[in-house]
């Protein structure tokens, strides 16, 4: 196979790496199980142009993108609905859809599991025309990536400590939002602190919340009734420990498609698309794309957590 890598050097743990070494140790590493490499640095603000550009390219059958969650989502959806395959090198602070694929977040361990990995599909998520692979989120989680960027943080380590403080500040103002979710086969009317749509349902037991069957073919629809602090504390222990289906807190759907209508008339409100804040409509149509993925996984015996 051609692969063509983009290194965000300024993504996630990437900005604290001589990404030049590590494009050198790729290399040898694909190059050694048979593949041809291509490698193309860039920092954030040339992210998307070189993206776009890779994306294109007829000459890849990979496009192997290296960087944190946003960009491992804008290239995704670059690439949904082609032949191409994406290629995930995880070096963001969770690397939650890598951890969907099984892939292993030390580096360079990463990079030895794709070059010897299998091409399969997998399931990807739509919101009004943007595609992503993780979730879609209103409510607290918008509010809490909102007051984590007024902080300042060096590390992987900061970004996750500066995560828990802005937690904490949310537990204790939540936002309240009025919303009407229309299904394929009913329509819900909710009042949430958070509201999170999902591309496939969340793996029951886990740590971090992300989905164990990336071609699950479902959405899921996860309403968050938690608005006090003790609720909302409960909540968070939950989530720490991955109950989903067992936590009171919270009333989970799934379906293909869902229409979200926001009902709250005092407030604007942000959305998180794959940990990306952007504005929300007052109307917002998801549909889950099925298989409509190709991505590049590791073989059984070279996945680890």
């Amino acid at each position: 196979m051609h692969v063509l890598a983009v290194l965000n050097r300024n993504g996630g743990t990437l900005r604290n790496l001589d990404t030049s070494a590590l494009a050198d140790k790729m290399k040898n590493i694909f190059e050694t199980e048979g593949h041809s490499l291509e490698i193309r640095l860039c920092a954030g603000d040339e992210l998307v142009p070189t993206m776009e550009e890779a994306a294109r390219d007829e000459k890849a059958d990979v496009l192997l993108a290296g960087g944190g969650d946003g960009t491992i989502s804008l290239a995704a959806g670059l690439l949904a609905h082609s032949d191409k395959a994406l290629a995930i090198l995880p070096a963001g602070t969770m690397n939650l859809f890598a951890r969907s694929l099984a892939i292993p977040q030390d580096l360079h361990a990463a990079m030895s599991a794709l070059a010897r990995g299998a091409v399969r599909e997998v399931d990807i998520a739509e919101a009004d025309g943007t595609f992503y692979v993780h979730q879609m989120s209103i409510g607290m989680h918008p509010q809490l990536i909102r007051l984590r960027e007024r902080m300042e943080f060096r590390s992987r380590l900061g970004k996750i400590f500066a995560s828990v403080r802005a937690a904490l500040v949310t537990m204790i103002r939540p936002p309240r939002l009025e919303l009407e979710l229309e299904l394929p086969d009913t329509r819900l009317l909710a009042t949430t602190s958070n509201l999170a749509v999902t591309n496939n349902l969340y793996g029951e037991g886990q740590r971090l919340p992300f989905a164990d069957r990336p071609d699950g073919g479902q959405l899921g629809i996860y309403i968050t009734h938690a608005r006090t602090r003790g609720e909302l504390l409960l909540f968070f222990l939950n989530m720490g420990i991955g109950r989903w289906r067992k936590n009171e807190q919270v009333e989970i759907h799934q379906a293909t498609e869902v229409t979200v209508r926001i009902r709250s008339r005092r407030r604007r409100f942000k959305c998180a698309i794959d940990g990306e804040l952007r504005p929300l409509p007052k109307e917002t149509r998801i549909v889950l794309h099925p298989k409509a993925l190709r991505v590049l996984t590791p073989q059984s015996d070279d996945r680890t957590a």
